[in-house]
């Protein structure tokens, strides 16, 4: 396996990730031990704490007691995922690339591709600084409060219904939470896992190849873990509604690497299968785990407004909405979907 551990090659890179190592356990540590630890002097270790504050890493300092993170966290370990996920899904996955930092795992991973039929390559990053969510949105994801990871999975020929690909990914999601005790989330066309109304994962699929030959497929993956009450705040403050797992689950919580593990190994399971049965094999699954199923939407396409009732989706993964001019069809790229608010 190939372990990554920051895209620049400066010395002050590794010793970055040396402190940060001394930090994740939450516990405090004076500036005079991380100097002694890191062979360095005081006045490096302030430095190096100032470069992370930047690179957004939360380290709070207390005068006579000296830096801790706001929260423990357990660091990405490229061995450990692989020991965790499923036996007959470690001979496919080609390489793991644990970084520190990266602009978009999703970009890594399209300069890195998995190159036979149903084999992959994982990239998991501590620090994203440029993840993007669906239609260019950014993706917040404060260092040690989520999951950023991206997938890449290589098909000879493309599945049946692939236009599907990103519903055939929220099934795969479901199916890992539903697996740590997490029973009520469910999907929002196109690519949100939700739980009570609100964000708890997203979705970002890229594709790299010819419709008529081998296709690249890339599968970002956000999910929220446990979410600083800060960014919390901030969030509120700007009416966007998130959930994390701490929230449903308490200590109950997989720890990270076991967690990549799990959606790894669902996510190549799904993968195989779509590239034998396509959509159709997923379509009834899907529409169980629909959040939005019945319920009465607006559909937002350029300056149109669309109001309707959810019926699902199409074997092609459309979603479908009951009109009074009758059911109407709408794909992925070309709507922004919501609830009407009661």
């Amino acid at each position: 396996m190939n372990v990554v551990l920051n895209t620049d090659e400066h010395i002050d890179s590794s010793r970055r990730w040396q402190l940060l190592q001394l930090l994740v356990d939450g516990e405090f540590h004076s500036g005079e031990t991380l100097a002694q630890q890191l062979g360095v002097t005081r006045a490096a270790v302030w430095k190096l704490i100032e470069v992370l504050r930047e690179m957004g890493v939360d380290i709070k300092s207390h005068a006579r007691k000296g830096y801790h993170l706001s929260q423990a966290v357990q660091l990405y370990d490229a061995a450990t995922i692989s020991a965790s996920i499923a036996v007959e899904c470690q001979s496919q996955l080609q390489r793991i690339d644990v970084l520190m930092t990266v602009d978009s795992t999703n970009r890594f991973v399209s300069m890195h591709p998995a190159n036979q039929d149903n084999h992959a390559v994982l990239c998991v990053a501590e620090i994203q600084s440029a993840g993007r969510g669906r239609r260019g949105r950014a993706w917040l994801a404060p260092f040690g409060s989520g999951i950023c990871m991206s997938l890449g999975y290589w098909f000879d020929s493309l599945p049946k219904g692939f236009s599907a690909l990103t519903l055939v990914v929220g099934v795969a999601l479901i199916r890992a939470l539903h697996t740590i005790g997490l029973s009520e989330a469910k999907l929002k066309w196109p690519n949100d896992v939700t739980w009570q109304g609100r964000k708890l994962a997203g979705v970002l699929t890229e594709m790299r190849g010819e419709a008529a030959g081998p296709t690249h497929v890339i599968i970002g993956v956000g999910m929220n873990l446990r979410m600083p009450t800060e960014m919390r705040a901030q969030l509120t403050e700007a009416q966007i509604s998130v959930a994390d797992l701490y929230e449903v689950l308490g200590d109950n919580l997989p720890n990270r690497n076991a967690l990549v593990a799990l959606v790894t190994t669902h996510l190549m399971q799904c993968m195989q299968l779509f590239s034998q049965h396509g959509f159709t094999l997923f379509m009834s699954e899907w529409e169980r785990y629909d959040g939005l199923r019945n319920a009465e939407v607006k559909v937002l396409r350029g300056d149109q407004t669309i109001l309707g009732v959810a019926r699902g989706v199409s074997e092609d993964g459309s979603f479908l909405i009951e009109t009074p001019q009758g059911i109407q069809q709408f794909t992925s790229a070309e709507v922004s979907l919501r609830a009407i608010q009661s």
